[in-house]
């Protein structure tokens, strides 16, 4: 079926693309979209909430945005997810999240970690999920990512019991995840928490991303990818951000 056939059929699309030249000009719009979304949070209650993905492409999103202009010190940063690594690994998200987003003015911001050093990913997920629910929610800005394999999050199309993770229902804020394509365990926002954001980003860069991402968009095919089933449960319309 033709791409525009099957765009015609969505009468209101859960997400917006926004396409850019190159990865400077993106991580500079969505450094300016995400530093006013988390100053207007500010502005309305006195604090913002943000959760970033780690992985190869935010790095120089985080390193612009480290720089905006925000009263870093009402910011609260936390991850969409976390390998069950501790911060000394080079596969830490955290340890990302540190070298390049809390630096210069945001090194005024509070950070809140997903792992814990607990004897599974499973007890750190009931650790971290109950220090987490004394945040201030919902997220202002989630920011996520995308795999290859059409996961966000760590919500991997090969992950064991993806439903129950994928549950919109759950009451969970942090989950653990085993997937043999994740590398080792992983801790990951639940669904509610990243559907209630009150903006969402996702963030992919290259063409094959992209095409990865059109076909759970524009296929029937690939519609029960894990993003295109987060993108659903958003309840806003997501803001996609993309370059080549």
């Amino acid at each position: 079926m033709a791409r525009e056939h099957l765009m015609s059929a969505v009468t209101t699309p859960n997400w917006h693309w926004n396409r850019f030249a190159d990865g400077a000009a993106l991580a500079d719009a969505l450094a300016d979209r995400v530093a006013q979304e988390l100053a207007r949070a500010i502005a309305s209650r006195g604090a913002a909430l943000i959760a970033v993905s780690g992985g190869t492409t935010p790095g120089r999103f985080f390193e612009v945005l480290s720089n905006r202009d925000l009263d870093w010190a009402k910011v609260t940063v936390t991850l969409v997810d976390e390998r069950f690594v501790p911060a000394t690994s080079p596969r830490s998200n955290s340890a990302l999240v540190a070298a390049t987003l809390l630096q210069n003015r945001a090194r005024a911001a509070d950070f809140v970690p997903l792992y814990r050093a607990s004897a599974s990913a499973e007890k750190a997920a009931l650790e971290a999920g109950a220090d987490l629910e004394k945040m201030s929610w919902p997220l202002d800005a989630a920011v996520l990512g995308m795999g290859g394999d059409g996961h966000t999050a760590s919500f991997f199309p090969d992950a064991g019991g993806l439903d129950a993770l994928l549950d919109p229902g759950s009451d969970k804020s942090i989950l653990a995840v085993d997937a043999p394509g994740a590398g080792e365990p992983r801790l990951t926002l639940s669904l509610p928490r990243l559907a209630d954001a009150r903006f969402v980003a996702l963030h992919i860069e290259g063409n094959t991303k992209r095409d990865v991402l059109e076909g759970a968009l524009f296929s029937i095919a690939d519609q029960k990818l894990p993003v295109r089933r987060v993108l659903d449960a958003a309840q806003r319309p997501v803001e996609i951000f993309w370059a080549p």
